[in-house]
């Protein structure tokens, strides 16, 4: 018999696999809570940053985060975060900010306390969707259902690209380019939560899917997975 959580559902994957928006299109679908895990890293990230605080002082960063309060709130189609009560939502996607996310994360003090939060907004919902690197091995590996999302990687370049585009945020493909290069080394190598496919996740490749096409395979996907579970 497995054990099983909350009711969670579990997206990991690399960055641009498109599970922001995947995991925010089954949360409607659903009517669950949506929790956009990197949003909360990189709101740390800004607030680090406009304080001066070294990305490499591990303690320091683990001190930020235990004071630092981070909501993230539906809004539209999307999500609003706020960083000590001041909405961030669009500050946390800027380049310098993406390009320096990866020295936060992975520091082991600072995963550890936005797990144990990430973990309170799970468990206390009637369902959620959360996506990240290490939800269905780290967060919550007793997770109802677990995803991982991938794509090839010029693929996701186009896809991170179009975004910074779309927001009228700085920066060339190039650069996007490098900076994806870089995370999925750091996500996969870090010693605290790397990126890992949990052995009991389903892989859904998205390079040539359209959102709505993932979306439905994961629904898809849950419900004969629940029926198997109990019958």
């Amino acid at each position: 018999m497995i054990r099983q959580s909350v009711n969670v559902i579990a997206i990991d994957g690399p960055a641009g696999s498109g599970k922001s928006t995947v995991a925010r299109g089954t949360a409607k679908a659903l009517g669950y809570l949506y929790i956009d895990t990197g949003a909360m890293y990189r709101a740390l990230t800004l607030k680090a940053v406009n304080n001066g605080i070294d990305l490499d002082d591990g303690q320091a960063l683990e001190g930020l985060a235990r004071e630092t309060k981070i909501f993230l709130e539906p809004r539209g189609e999307g999500l609003s975060v706020k960083l000590d009560g001041r909405d961030v939502t669009n500050e946390i996607r800027s380049l310098p900010v993406t390009e320096k996310v990866k020295y936060v994360a992975r520091q082991e003090g600072v995963r550890a306390e936005m797990v144990k939060l990430q973990r309170v907004l799970g468990e206390k919902s009637k369902g959620a969707v959360m996506e990240g690197r290490d939800i269905g091995t780290v967060v919550f590996p007793d997770a109802r259902w677990k995803f991982y999302l991938d794509a090839d990687f010029e693929v996701r370049v186009d896809r991170r690209y179009r975004e910074l585009q779309e927001k009228h945020i700085p920066g060339t493909r190039e650069e996007v380019s490098r900076d994806l290069e870089a995370r999925d080394h750091t996500d996969k190598t870090r010693k605290a939560g790397p990126l890992k496919q949990a052995a009991d996740a389903i892989v859904i490749d998205t390079t040539r899917m359209s959102i709505d096409e993932v979306i439905a395979a994961i629904l898809t996907k849950k419900d004969a997975l629940y029926v198997s579970r109990i019958g």
